[in-house]
Formats: structure tokens, C-alpha cells, sequence
């Protein structure tokens, strides 16, 4: 009797019995987590089939492709057993949906997921419908701009110091040698306010929010991305007392309270005098990473509208004069919501989105 012919057929018949043995562990599955628990002993990484696989090197030269063979044949039936059931029970699943049974009309029905507006916009429509309330116009200009609105037109000229402050994200204007065609990604929503003045007769009064950029190293209060609505107002004998009065009514129209503010001297090129307007941190009593141990956020400079600006917007400044803002959005928000950190608004995370 030829010796190789038993080993051949001892083997078929062992790869039978094992086709059988999962034949009917497959069909006894009830539904698709048990037949993945079959799949993965038969054929997972560390399954009788990988084991079969593994153990070839330990044969006899003339014994492993016989048994590679085999292995192969058997994990091959037994995916297409495995794929055969996965058809039957999706096929009975569905036919069980279709049957409506089990369903209870009473039950309610379940909930529909809506959007929301974003904390920015949602601030930034209410302040809209009080700046219109207020006899102001809403207007809006290009994020990407030229050098002459951003700085220049606004009293910051090309060797001016306040450029540094402003970490621009600088473009190329492809052609241009002027640099007065510069293009920049504007730091500030100020560049709407020439091209207020260039288009509108006085007296006029406007808001533009809107998206701006600076090159910033990212904390608590500060990001590269921020939203900012500016305001302007020129008319006849504008004084400060005009301008206090307008932010008084802006920030109890926000807070529907009166905040507690403080009204300092700062220094801004494109107005004279210049102040900035700070609001209480409401997250700490003595100090946190949000207002820089201060206990104060710089919410709002602000000041009269320096005549080298009210000039460049072709406005004579010996008969008209306004103020000026610039509000931070951003912060705004973070004072409105008790959000302690920018870069909340604008991570994308659904969690925090959710909340609004």
C-alpha cells in the first residue's frame, strides 16, 4: 500500500470534517455578532486556518504544498459558508422590518437631530438689530485686502511701529510692484470704514462684522482667526460723550445689565484720543489665563476719528468729525456664554457647538 496515498487522503478527509464542523456552527448562528464570533475562530489572526498556515514550516519538504493547498481550499469554504449565512440573515432582518412586528405605534417617535447658529453669528445678528435700531447701516468688505486699506488709509504707514503689532499674514499681489497694492489678509475689520467714507456722503453712521486674521501664537484669549465688528459714525460736533453714550447703550443692549466697565486712554493711529474699553473677567475674582491675571478683558477700543483718516476717506475734517470702535466678537461671545477659552469657537468640536 503506497503510504502517500493514505497521507492524501487522511487529509481530505480531515479538511471534510472541518468543513463540516463549521458548516454547522455557521448555520446555527442566530444573527451577525455570533457568526463574526465563528468567523474569527475559523479564520482570524490567531484561527485554526492561520494556525494550519503557520504550521506548514514544520512539515516535510514534500508534504507543505499538499497542506498549504488544503489550508487555503478550507479557508476559502469556509468564507464563502460565512458569506452565505451574512446574506440569509440580513435577507430575515429586513423580511422581520418589512413584517412590522414587534413595533409599537404608542412608543414616540424618535428625535429629530436640528442645527443651531453659531455663538458668533448669533451675537453678531443681535448686534446687528441693535446698531439698525440705532439709525446704523450694516456693512460688509474683503477679507483678503489691500495694503492702503488695511494700513495706510488708516493713519499706519509703511514704517509705522503699530505694523508690528499687528503679526500680518502678508500676500502676494502676483504682478504688482506697488507696494501700496499690496495684498494682506486684514488684521482688523477698520478697512471697511474707508471705504465707507469713499462711498457715503455725511453724516453716516455703520457697523461691519466680520472675520479677521493675525499671525498669533494661540492661548485662552487669543487665536490666528477672530471676528470683529466695527463701528464709525461722522457727523457734526461728534464729541466723546457721544461715543460713551453709543457704547453704554451697545453693551446693556448685549449684557441686559449694566457691566461693570472701565473707560482708559489708549493709543491707536487712526483715531485721537484713543481709549480702550475693559469689562470685569467674570471667571475669576483675582486673576486667570483669560484676562492675564489683570481680573479685567480688553473688550473694545475705541476714540475720535483721526482727521489724517477722515482726509484719505475723501471727508473734509474742518467740517466733519465721528468716532470709531472695534469691537471683539470673539471675546464678546466668551463674556456672553462663560466660555473660558477662544479656541473653543472655533475647534469644530459638536460637543461644545451643541450647548448654543
Amino acid at each position: 500500500m503506497n503510504p502517500e496515498a493514505n497521507s492524501d487522503e487522511a487529509r481530505e478527509m480531515d479538511l471534510a470534517r472541518q468543513k463540516d464542523e463549521a458548516r454547522e456552527k455557521i448555520d446555527a448562528c442566530a444573527d451577525s455578532a455570533a457568526l463574526k464570533d465563528v468567523e474569527r475562530h475559523y479564520l482570524g489572526r490567531k484561527g485554526i486556518v492561520a494556525s494550519a498556515l503557520a504550521g506548514i514550516g514544520q512539515l516535510p519538504p514534500d508534504e507543505r504544498k499538499d497542506a498549504g493547498q488544503n489550508a487555503n481550499r478550507l479557508k476559502q469554504a469556509i468564507q464563502e459558508l460565512v458569506d452565505a449565512r451574512a446574506r440569509v440573515l440580513d435577507e430575515t432582518s429586513l423580511a422581520a422590518e418589512r413584517s412590522g412586528a414587534g413595533f409599537d405605534p404608542t412608543l414616540p417617535a424618535a428625535r429629530l437631530e436640528s442645527g443651531s447658529l453659531h455663538p458668533v453669528t448669533q451675537v453678531t445678528r443681535e448686534l446687528e438689530d441693535l446698531f439698525l435700531s440705532m439709525g446704523y447701516s450694516v456693512l460688509d468688505g474683503p477679507e483678503v485686502e489691500l495694503d492702503h486699506y488695511n494700513f495706510e488709509a488708516l493713519n499706519i504707514p509703511a514704517d509705522h511701529p503699530a505694523r508690528d503689532s499687528h503679526d500680518t499674514f502678508f500676500c502676494t499681489a502676483e504682478g504688482s510692484k506697488d507696494a501700496a497694492e499690496q495684498l494682506v489678509m486684514r488684521t482688523h475689520t477698520s478697512p471697511v470704514q474707508v471705504r465707507a467714507m469713499e462711498q457715503l456722503e455725511p453724516p453716516f453712521r455703520v457697523i461691519a462684522p466680520g472675520r479677521c486674521f493675525r499671525q498669533e501664537t494661540t492661548d485662552a484669549s487669543h487665536d490666528h482667526t477672530f471676528y470683529q465688528m466695527e463701528g464709525m459714525v461722522v457727523g457734526r460736533d461728534i464729541s466723546v460723550g457721544h461715543l460713551i453714550g453709543a457704547m453704554r447703550t451697545l453693551l446693556r443692549g448685549i449684557f441686559k445689565q449694566d457691566l461693570d466697565v472701565r473707560l482708559r486712554p489708549g493709543y491707536f493711529p487712526f483715531v485721537e484720543p484713543g481709549f480702550e474699553l475693559d469689562a470685569r473677567c467674570p471667571f475669576c475674582e483675582d486673576g486667570c489665563s483669560v484676562c492675564k491675571r489683570t481680573t479685567w478683558i480688553e473688550l473694545l477700543p475705541c476714540g475720535l476719528v483721526h482727521p489724517n483718516v477722515l482726509r484719505a476717506g475723501g471727508i473734509d475734517s474742518d467740517i466733519w468729525s465721528g468716532f470709531a470702535f472695534g469691537l471683539g466678537l470673539s471675546r464678546l461671545v466668551m463674556l456672553r456664554y462663560g466660555v473660558d477659552d477662544v479656541r473653543h469657537l472655533f475647534g469644530g468640536d459638536l460637543r461644545f457647538l451643541e450647548q448654543f
